[in-house]
């Protein structure tokens, strides 16, 4: 047989399918754009679909719709983001048609990329019992050539496997190279930056050499088994003629090249994904993707899905005009079959206290009405921004669970801190002297007990000085004149606190060289938070009301039968939806971050606020202080942000707060 034969192409037979030939009635049971999605069963398709638009109803139906017009099921590749996702689409469509949905191809890219190589790993020289690491086995595999490079040594104070894993994973998610990388987003990690890329090269010759692949491997081998095998790339996009695509807005740059490659020998490609809701460049998804997918796929039929079955139209009236205003969108207009609601609501509250305070008293008087606290979030950008707000929900014994970072009290550096308070109340305290001494360089968990054990003989600050051990001489002394100075002066708990962190800001750095600076932005909270308090014993007195070791995990544990509200990210709020919404610290500099200057990261942020907005069914509140502590410059006077500045007041109304019998009022 000739190697390559001449072609000549059967056109499809004329579909003699009429409505009443389907076992389903899709006109019905969809909308007009739902149904128009789902009959377009040929050709490059992307498929807008706003928040609460039934995104996966959508999905089910089309793969219900393909088997039903007879395409066999193993022909369709539906590419999800987890497996449990995948999984209840083909439940469901096996639900609406039969079993034949089951044997559709399905799961995530890398369950999808894992099957692939275990079958034709040998074409790139990767063995069919290749092994999987997963994040902890990468951290040390990365952690043994670290040591093996002499990297380990402390004077070297070289970045720790966590963020080297971190880093490597990411320069592949962003498709960016390494050294580019350490440029923009590990600036801090330049002077290593020559060793690190000697370490991430040893790091790839030593797992091709082992036949090891970790968790981005798979899709950076998929996508070389693919671009190098032209016989194998076209066998798989005859055998996979229909591929869809959910969340393409949150794929990277490597994921869109494999869908792209999948896709040789036709254009059938259904992404189905909302350029409104992409927000997670942090972890390498690319915004550019989804605004691309014409350009990757010419002659692309773009379909908007805006009829919202969550929000009511006041609600989406305001979402609708925050995302109008993005410098790059596809155009929708989202709207809903419940057009009556309350009107969302602009808090300005006169300080941070003041608008924990109005959250906390707004949602029991929303409990007094009906509304479940489980049906009610607290959504901030950062979560930093929440400390403020859980002291106070802990006062009103208001029981939450506190999702996409750690509680207040939980971190690690907000500890460390409050441990020399805390021997500034009670010289005895040998917890607060273990993390104390711990901080030290030089200094392990037996040492620190023959220190504190020395320090049972007297006076703790002289005894310090004195300990019988020259190599750490400079290092107590230090510490003993921090605790001095604490201790002899009449200052506020916000100037105590200043004081400790010129003392812990190199510690800081030591100990958590790699991301110090957001660390650091936790602690100027805390500042802010002390400077409400006139004594230091009220202020340790009120963070210590919930204990610091109870995570997120033992209370959910110890608390599963109790109503909990929700404080979250926005970030982890994503595919959530509640009743009653509240949107803390919309205000200039925090939302966005001060911190973020480049057009596309103020972009994506506006992005995250309409994801925010658009998770509340009823009623939205949101919020910012009217004067707000910045540790560089002091109390600040802060405005609305950009975001929502100048909406007109029929779709966000302005609430000023007020005293009970107070001037205002």
């Amino acid at each position: 047989m000739q190697s390559n034969p001449e072609k000549y192409v059967l056109r499809a037979p004329p579909s003699s399918a009429r409505a009443e030939d389907f076992r389903i009635d899709y006109r019905a049971e969809l909308n007009p754009a739902q149904y128009e999605a789902v009959v377009a069963t040929t050709g490059p398709i992307l498929v807008i679909a706003g928040a609460g638009t039934g995104k996966t109803r959508t999905l089910v139906f089309r793969v219900a719709r393909l088997v039903e017009s007879g395409v066999d099921p193993a022909n369709i590749l539906l590419l999800t983001f987890t497996r449990k996702a995948s999984q209840e689409m083909l439940r469901r469509a096996s639900t609406l048609l039969d079993g034949r949905c089951e044997r559709v191809a399905g799961g995530t890219f890398h369950s999808f990329a894992n099957i692939l190589l275990r079958r034709h790993g040998r074409l790139i020289g990767l063995d069919s019992a290749f092994t999987i690491l997963d994040r902890s086995d990468s951290e040390d595999v990365i952690n043994l050539l670290r040591a093996a490079a002499g990297l380990d040594k402390k004077d070297k104070r070289f970045p720790r496997k966590q963020v080297l894993a971190e880093i490597f994973s990411m320069a592949v998610n962003k498709s960016l190279p390494l050294a580019e990388l350490i440029e923009t987003d590990y600036a801090h990690l330049a002077e290593h930056a020559e060793t690190l890329l000697a370490l991430a090269r040893q790091y790839t010759e030593y797992k091709r050499e082992h036949q090891l692949v970790d968790y981005d491997d798979l899709l950076v081998r998929l996508h070389e088994m693919l671009a190098e095998s032209e016989d194998l790339r076209r066998r798989l996009s005859h055998t996979y003629r229909y591929v869809m695509v959910d969340e393409y807005q949150d794929t990277n740059a490597l994921q869109a090249q494999i869908v792209r490659l999948l896709a040789t020998e036709h254009d059938n490609v259904m992404a189905v994904g909302d350029d409104a809701q992409s927000i997670y460049s942090f972890r390498g998804a690319s915004f550019r993707n989804i605004m691309d997918f014409p350009t990757l796929f010419t002659g692309t039929r773009v379909i908007a899905l805006e009829q919202n079955y969550r929000s009511t139209q006041p609600i989406l009236d305001l979402t609708n005009v925050i995302i109008a205003a993005a410098r790059e969108r596809y155009s929708k207009q989202l709207f809903s079959r419940k057009p009556e609601g309350m009107t969302p609501i602009l808090i300005a509250a006169e300080s941070e206290r003041f608008q924990s305070r109005f959250v906390c008293q707004r949602i029991l008087e929303l409990r007094e009405e009906g509304v479940a606290l489980e049906d009610i979030a607290v959504l901030v950008r950062s979560s930093f921004h929440s400390f403020d707000l859980e002291l106070e929900l802990v006062r009103h014994d208001i029981p939450f669970v506190k999702r996409g970072g750690f509680k207040f009290v939980e971190t690690a550096h907000v500890k460390d801190v409050l441990a020399y308070l805390r021997l500034l109340q009670n010289p005895r305290d040998a917890v607060s002297w273990h993390r104390a001494l711990l901080l030290l360089e030089g200094v392990g968990p037996r040492l620190s007990d023959d220190i504190i054990r020395w320090l049972a003989g007297g006076e703790p600050c002289t005894q310090l000085e004195s300990f019988p051990k020259p190599a750490l001489a400079t290092e107590l002394r230090s510490l003993a004149a921090l605790l001095r100075a604490l201790a002899t002066a009449e200052r506020t708990p916000a100037e105590l606190l200043e004081a400790v962190l010129r003392y812990y800001e190199p510690i800081l750095k030591r100990h958590h060289r790699d991301d110090h600076p957001k660390r650091r932005r936790d602690l100027d909270q805390l500042v802010t938070i002390a400077a409400r308090y006139r004594s230091i014993s009220s202020f340790t007195a009120d963070l210590a009301l919930e204990p610091p070791t109870d995570s997120v995990d033992e209370t959910l544990a110890a608390e599963q039968d109790k109503e909990l509200l929700t404080v979250s990210t926005i970030h982890s709020a994503k595919g959530l939806e509640w009743h009653s919404v509240f949107i803390l610290w919309a205000a200039e500099g925090k939302f966005p971050s001060s911190y973020t200057i480049d057009e596309a990261a103020v972009e994506e942020e506006r992005r995250l606020f309409y994801v925010a907005a658009t998770r509340a069914k009823e009623q939205l509140y949101v919020t910012y202080p009217i004067y707000s502590f910045d540790r560089s410059v002091g109390y600040v006077m802060g405005k609305p942000s950009r975001f929502i500045e100048g909406v007109p007041p029929a779709l966000l109304k302005s609430v000023l707060l007020v005293e009970e019998n107070g001037p205002g009022n």
